[in-house]
């Protein structure tokens, strides 16, 4: 049941899209009160996205240096690097590059390791990783923001708002999730519920796309010509990190299953863990929510595409090794 859902994600969460503006079209004022709603469904989605990742054993991720030099290198050094000219080179809106920025800034600390296992790539590579990704881009993402966005962004990182969401949505699940694993090394019983919690983050997450698409239909509809150039830029946005991933897997010597498990991290982005803090955003920024939502569904869409062109043709099995002697 929890890999139909996973491969079957990326139209669930279309049709919930879909469902959710029809919902704030036709229902506006009813749907209009799902708000209070959304940060209960996020908390909860994020305590249960983070009992699956390994928060217990973060030192497991480093041991394999080369592989996990490229990871940063790519995911925190590369790739922010290449956004910084892309917004150069696209003059988006304030708002909409807000949203560009905070989606795409981060590496993904969940289905990463879903298409990872379903790619052929180093599953085992992708879980010690993950805890590693999730902890550096926390204290990473400050500096970003400070650095794309400006000084302004620094003021607002500090207001309460957005430290009560980034302490209420993302630190207490955090916290949460860690003592419950620390709890199923001890406890057959607590184990047993974070095998049922791993069945959880696709049906929620199909239910906070529901809810933002209902309350935010009208935002939806003035973006709709924006989005379209949006979508250029996160289509072109997986080209470049599957083609990174392959020159980072070259130049650090990885086998062709570490070198997957690399490009799928660089291709997907955090979308979960930047919800929170752009919905903190004052109204006129909203459109950021938005953004962030369409580039998940891009994403999970170019990850159907990744499993096949991944393994097969990017990074086939012969990566890597000598080419025979003539």
């Amino acid at each position: 049941m929890r890999d139909l859902l996973e491969r079957q994600q990326s139209w669930l969460y279309l049709l919930f899209i879909v469902a959710g503006l029809g919902a704030g079209f036709w229902y506006p004022v009813i749907m209009a009160r799902l708000d209070v709603v959304l940060w209960p469904l996020l908390g909860a989605l994020l305590y249960a996205t983070f009992t699956q990742i390994p928060l217990t054993h973060v030192t497991q991720g480093a041991r394999d240096s080369r592989f996990m030099v490229a990871l940063m290198l790519g995911n925190f050094v590369v790739i922010p690097l290449a956004l910084w000219a892309l917004i150069a080179v696209f003059p988006f809106a304030p708002a909409v590059q807000a949203g560009v920025l905070l989606v795409l800034l981060v590496p993904c600390t969940d289905w990463f390791i879903s298409f990872t296992h379903l790619g052929k790539g180093d599953t085992g590579r992708a879980i010690a990783a993950t805890p590693l990704l999730l902890l550096v881009q926390l204290i990473a993402l400050p500096a970003y923001l400070w650095l794309f966005l400006g000084g302004d962004w620094w003021e607002f990182a500090l207001s309460t708002h957005l430290l009560s969401a980034f302490g209420g949505l993302i630190l207490t699940p955090l916290l949460l999730a860690w003592l419950t694993e620390r709890l199923a090394l001890k406890r057959s019983g607590v184990k047993r519920l974070v095998a049922g919690l791993g069945y959880l983050p696709v049906p929620l997450l199909a239910l906070v796309v529901f809810v933002i698409a209902a309350s935010q239909v009208n935002t939806v509809m003035g973006l709709s010509s924006v989005l379209g150039q949006v979508l250029l830029v996160f289509v072109a946005f997986l080209l470049f990190a599957a083609l990174l991933g392959r020159i980072l897997g070259r130049l650090f010597g990885l086998n062709a299953a570490s070198a997957r498990t690399l490009t799928f991290s660089l291709g997907t982005r955090n979308s979960f863990v930047m919800l929170p803090i752009a919905l903190t955003l004052p109204e006129v920024w909203q459109a950021a929510v938005v953004v962030i939502v369409f580039q998940s569904l891009v994403e999970l869409f170019g990850m159907v595409a990744y499993l096949h062109w991944v393994p097969k043709h990017l990074i086939p099995d012969t990566f890597g090794q000598p080419n025979p002697s003539h």
